[in-house]
């Protein structure tokens, strides 16, 4: 089985992907590296040219891809949740783990990165409070688990991850 991991941009998607992926002996993928694969340049330049609307068609079709089998799992972007379908898709075809961070914690965490289209604005802390206030929600309709990101290592992370996939995994049994 799969498992995606959602949540706000520099929640951690990624770094405990990778973790989460070695200890349960499958493949890793970003769903944002594979977009860039496909459209041949970054998402930022993508973003630009082409506009929100067309990445998230790109990202719907990459999406579809990612969560149907083989098992591996997937970190996911920002913004993914954002489409029905890709809501649908993550719920119905895998677990999905919601990384929650706080405002404040993500704008600690990125703010001299230079590499995310939608926080290079004037006030990146408010662009930060605004996503949360509209994707938390959505976040929340599709987890299957949410994991509080605030003050756990990375490790601590993946520890809280396997048992939860554990305790489902029995609870499904029985």
């Amino acid at each position: 089985m799969s498992v995606a991991l959602i949540g706000l941009p520099g929640s951690g998607k990624t770094t405990v992907g990778r973790q989460l992926a070695r200890r349960l002996q499958l493949p890793f993928v970003d769903s944002d590296h594979e977009i860039e694969i496909r459209i041949g340049c970054s998402i930022r330049e993508f973003f630009e040219r082409e506009g929100e609307v067309r990445f998230r068609d790109i990202e719907e079709e990459v999406l579809d891809t990612l969560t149907q089998a083989p098992a591996k799992v997937v970190s996911t972007g920002g913004g993914s949740v954002l489409r029905a379908a890709n809501r649908q898709h993550l719920r119905e075809r895998g677990r999905v783990v919601y990384l929650k961070s706080t405002p404040e914690e993500l704008f600690r965490r990125l703010r001299h990165d230079t590499n995310r289209p939608l926080l290079q604005v004037a006030d990146p802390l408010l662009k930060l409070k605004n996503l949360f206030a509209e994707r938390d929600p959505l976040y929340r309709e599709v987890a299957h688990f949410v994991l509080e990101t605030g003050r756990p290592s990375v490790s601590t992370l993946v520890n809280m991850i396997m048992m939860q996939l554990e305790l489902s995994a029995h609870q499904n049994k029985g």
